[in-house]
């Protein structure tokens, strides 16, 4: 029987700015429960929800505190336990971001860790010895500065790849590696249909601890501090467990863009699927990147490996304003939604690009809540920077851009809430709103909806294998197939028209168009077509 995940289409909901069902600015599980008819009414057959367990925030929930409880914030476990009553009865299914690489420092078995050098649990987390009065190494944190935190108390130095506050666990330690199965197992039983595992190539250190390499900019390659030896054989644990619960999917967040990294944490026996940041992540628009990464995930995954399809989330700029040349933004917006949607893969989408939500970009630091973004302020406050100076680089790093509060109508707070929302919106533009699109029949949101039908619909568009992917200038396009069916998807990027091409020579029906409702001999600039051909594959 085919899984589930393999035809389905997901949506990232970023929990605290989503939907504000108690009315107090923040995002919870009494809105998100209110808008499950949304979701219906999309197309939408998987939600990934952000970490909603007690946390202290600093990292906005990614430094959780509690595994094993709902933070305050977004409700109550019955709060929670109704959630996904109510999705599961509508046929939507929801994977939990789960952090299992680092515990916050407000976490009780860190407390106890910290207490005495001694304690049981301090070998739960990775402690080292100065050396020559300095950190152990010259690890660096991947928010900025050193990865090592000194406690004065023990005299020792703890790891956290991330903020201070975020402390890696020691996955070498069997009792910790059994209390995060314990964690998975828990949220299973709830009802939970898999994870979203965060940083999941960083369980594991080299063990000699020796200094990255810097080079002529000094900037660190991470060759000892992830994707180490050993890394897989963990996955294959974490899988192991959690498919002995049915009907499970694990997805993971691999940090790295190399495509030959990324394959090599998913098929059988791995993840499920990994997010495909050689894709997803490319900074700016290029037909040819977009292009040349859709080839090498069709080359380098086997046949048990299926690619992800997505260019936003909540640690990116939203693709509408990194990709949007001004003009054509909504225009482009249909066009990359058209790719991830018919293209061979499975898709995740980010709460609101499907009505072409813009970035937040803060004119004040004392507005920015991203610790990544304040992080950078600081360091170049620290370096001499002004002011200004700084906070460019603040919101170049970042990470609110994409996190501003669901635009769902046009009173005061966009409906997100009745009360200042926790967050600061991005300038609002007339008509980016769920309200007001729901009825417009060219706007981005129907556009997605006719999108995410034809998907459903038609399995070659779902889940059909590439006979062929072809680009011709700045048009991509690819016939699927499956059970019978055939499709071409046409979509023309660039300024200039393109010659129908030769392989579309059997058309019997145009499924979708997104300006001209025929098909002459050639596809114009901003087009796309989603066309049934006949017969099978020559």
């Amino acid at each position: 029987m085919e899984k589930w995940w393999k035809k389905a289409v997901f949506y990232e909901v970023y929990m605290p700015s989503f939907a504000d069902g108690n009315k107090d600015g923040i995002g919870d599980f009494k809105g998100l429960t209110e808008k499950l008819d949304y979701f219906t009414h999309l197309g939408i057959d998987g939600l990934w929800l952000t970490p909603f367990y007690t946390s202290p925030k600093v990292d906005n929930g990614y430094d959780i505190s509690d595994y094993y409880a709902i933070d305050p914030d977004y409700g109550t476990m019955a709060d929670f336990e109704f959630f996904i009553e109510q999705a599961h009865k509508r046929g939507i299914k929801v994977i939990a971001d789960l952090v299992l690489n680092h515990t916050s420092s407000e976490h009780e078995w860190f407390k106890e860790s910290i207490s005495d050098p001694h304690h049981p649990k301090r070998d739960w987390y990775i402690w080292r010895d100065p050396v020559e009065g300095n950190p152990p190494n010259n690890w660096e944190s991947f928010f900025g500065g050193s990865a090592w935190e000194f406690n004065e108390e023990s005299e020792q130095y703890y790891y956290h790849a991330f903020a201070k506050e975020q402390v890696d666990i020691n996955w070498a330690n069997k009792e910790a590696k059994h209390a995060m199965f314990e964690v998975m197992a828990f949220w299973l039983n709830k009802g939970i249909d898999g994870f979203r595992l965060d940083v999941i190539n960083f369980l594991k250190v080299n063990d000699t601890f020796k200094n990255n390499p810097v080079d002529e900019n000094n900037q660190q390659t991470h060759l000892y501090d992830k994707d180490q030896a050993g890394i897989l054989e963990v996955i294959e644990e974490i899988s192991s467990f959690v498919h002995q619960f049915p009907d499970k999917v694990l997805v993971g967040e691999v940090g790295s863009e190399e495509i030959d990294v990324l394959s090599t944490y998913s098929g059988k026996n791995k993840l499920d699927i990994v997010f495909n940041f050689n894709l997803g992540s490319i900074p700016t628009f290029h037909v040819d990147t977009i292009f040349k990464q859709l080839r090498k995930m069709e080359d380098v995954h086997h046949e048990d490996q299926l690619p992800t399809l997505f260019f936003s989330s909540h640690d990116m700029p939203r693709h509408i304003s990194r990709f949007g040349d001004e003009g054509i933004e909504e225009e482009r917006a249909k066009l990359l939604a058209t790719l991830m949607l018919t293209a061979k893969g499975v898709p995740f989408l980010y709460f609101g690009d499907e009505i072409g939500m813009r970035d937040l970009v803060h004119h004040d630091i004392s507005l920015m809540k991203d610790i990544q973004g304040v992080t950078a302020y600081d360091l170049a406050i620290a370096a001499g920077k002004s002011k200004e100076e700084a906070l460019v680089m603040a919101n170049e790093k970042s990470r609110d851009k994409s996190r501003s509060p669901m635009q769902w109508d046009n009173s005061e707070y966009s409906g997100f809430s009745t009360v200042k929302p926790w967050i600061a919106f991005p300038e609002i533009r007339e008509g980016i709103n769920v309200k007001e699109q729901l009825n417009q029949i060219d706007s981005v949101l129907s556009y997605y909806k006719k999108l995410l039908e034809l998907r459903r619909m038609h399995p070659a568009l779902h889940h059909g294998e590439y006979e062929l992917l072809e680009k011709n200038g700045d048009m991509i396009y690819f016939i699927k197939s499956a059970e019978g069916e055939r499709m071409m998807v046409l979509i023309n990027f660039g300024e200039i028209e393109v010659p129908f091409p030769s392989e579309a020579h059997s058309v019997t029906d145009i499924l979708l168009a997104n300006k001209r409702k025929n098909v002459d001999g050639t596809i114009q600039p901003g087009e796309a077509f989603i066309l049934c051909l006949e017969g099978d594959k020559a």
